[in-house]
């Protein structure tokens, strides 16, 4: 696996020479590792960087002291969204292909007090690796997720992991998706396929006394929604 630098070095510069104080590939790692590391604001971005100086040094040209949090804001927030996510992806998707894993595909809303509609993402995570999200797209709406998915799974390489999507995920041309990509799936059944449900339902309930000596049932309570 290559250093992590060199994931990022192409990202192109969106300042002008005179105000290149400190390296972009810099502002980015330092960013980068504070974020993995559980940093939320510019502040604590900055404050990891004092902290961890001497090591970030051990792989980082540092020429100049760590950069402030405000410069580390204006330039982060000007380098292309795309540009990072290609970089980010081949860098993830390198990360996992050391260790096959389950990778969970699932969708959840973002809002607050001042948006009036609300964000709906899907994203795709590793459960090994501290919970790395591989990939992530943007929906109009939860409905959505369906047409979502696909190009999920075309953007990431999951060749040889357990793919896990709940019942919204429930649909032929997923799960054929899942199978092109060498993957396996475990696609969660619920009410809003009924037939495929009672079938289900049919098959164990008639499952002959040798066929559920193998089987092994798990009961989990959530209450997480009220």
């Amino acid at each position: 696996m290559q250093d992590i630098t060199s994931y990022f070095e192409k990202i192109p510069d969106p300042r002008i020479d005179r105000s290149k104080k400190h390296e972009l590939l810099d502002i980015i790692i330092i960013s980068l590792c504070a974020i993995l590391a559980g940093a939320d604001d510019w502040e604590a971005i900055y404050d990891f960087g004092i902290a961890r100086e001497s090591w970030l040094k051990t792989f980082l040209r540092l020429d100049s002291e760590i950069p402030s949090a405000n410069t580390i804001r204006r330039v982060i927030s000007r380098i292309h969204p795309k540009e990072f996510e290609k970089s980010f992806s081949t860098w993830v998707s390198d990360v996992r292909e050391k260790v096959k894993s389950v990778v969970a595909i699932d969708g959840k809303t973002v809002k607050n007090k001042k948006t009036e509609s609300p964000l709906h993402l899907v994203s795709a995570w590793t459960n090994q690796n501290q919970g790395i999200c591989l990939g992530q797209i943007a929906t109009e709406a939860k409905s959505n997720e369906i047409t979502a998915i696909p190009c999920l799974l075309d953007a990431l390489d999951v060749a040889g992991c357990l793919v896990t999507i709940d019942a919204i995920g429930c649909q032929k041309e997923i799960a054929q998706k899942i199978i092109d990509s060498k993957a396996d799936y475990c696609l969660a059944v619920k009410n809003n396929l009924p037939t495929l449900f009672k079938q289900i339902e049919s098959f164990f309930a008639n499952a002959n006394s040798s066929l559920m000596e193998n089987v092994k049932q798990t009961f989990q309570e959530n209450k997480g929604h009220g």
